[in-house]
Order: structure tokens, then sequence, then C-alpha cells
């Protein structure tokens, strides 16, 4: 049994938190996952940062790193 030390504001993100938290960040309905294309990502929107499989908790950084405003209730 492996003990994950990390602290919880460490712990992974799913796929269905980063959606949730980007949801709550930048609107109901927002395009941003479809439509912004971030440099750390090689470019890629958010999903298709996932369908080429990046962490979803290595996105959300990402995400955090490029709008520190909108995600500021959500950050590591």
């Amino acid at each position: 049994m492996t003990l994950d030390y990390r602290p919880s504001y460490l712990s992974p993100v799913r796929i269905s938190d980063l959606r949730e938290r980007i949801r709550l960040s930048f609107g109901e309905g927002s395009h941003f996952p479809l439509d912004i294309a971030l440099s750390e990502l090689g470019s890629k929107t958010v999903n298709e940062a996932l369908d080429a499989g990046v962490e979803a908790d290595e996105i959300w950084r990402v995400v955090c790193k490029a709008h520190p405003l909108e995600t500021e209730k959500f950050r590591y």
C-alpha cells in the first residue's frame, strides 16, 4: 500500500473536477475548453490537451497560471 503524503490541496484533479472548475471560473456555457489555446499546453485547448493524454491537474495548473483572476478561488 502506497501512502500519498501530498497536501490535500495538491491532490490530483479529476476530469470532472477540471470541467466544474472551468465552468465556475469562466461561466456556464463557456467555450473556454473548446476555443482558448494555451501556449504551455503546446498551443492546445483544454479539450485537445485532454484528448492528447495530458493529466487534468496539469491542465488546471496551466489554466490558473494563464488566467489568475478568473481561477483565484480554485487555485492550487
